[in-house]
């Protein structure tokens, strides 16, 4: 009969912590593309160190304003923080095409950022 109650409260206090982390998780990814948009390189790494996050494993999940975080960069002309994620992804994460079909690389030579420091750091990643 008392394992009734307890199991009631364990299922309370389940479903009330997995709330937070999903709004923590929207915060987290909101600054993200805030860092981003104002090429503060600092702000980032602290950001992602104090979140235990590593690029690599959420560059994927992230999406600002319906673009990659690289893309974000070349759109806010932020070369510090461009080259910082290029650097900490993987050739492979590099070589993806995105949503449109391109790689980062097609589609910064496309659009016209052929000579940016990032697709410096990209084509050096890549090892082109």
């Amino acid at each position: 009969m008392r394992l009734v109650p307890i199991a009631i409260a364990a299922v309370i206090a389940a479903s009330s912590v997995s709330a937070p982390v999903h709004a923590n998780t929207d915060q987290l990814v909101a600054n993200i593309c805030d860092y981003v948009k104002s090429d503060d390189k600092n702000r980032l790494r602290k950001k992602l160190k104090e979140s235990r996050a590593k690029l690599r494993n959420i560059y994927t999940g992230i999406s600002c304003d319906g673009v990659s975080l690289l893309r974000t960069a070349y759109a806010a002309n932020a070369g510090d923080v461009g080259e910082y994620v290029a650097k900490r992804l993987s050739a492979d994460e590099l070589s993806v095409a995105e949503g449109d079909g391109k790689t980062i690389l097609d589609w910064a030579n496309a659009n016209g950022h052929g000579a940016s420091p990032i697709t410096a750091a990209i084509k050096e990643r890549l090892g082109n």
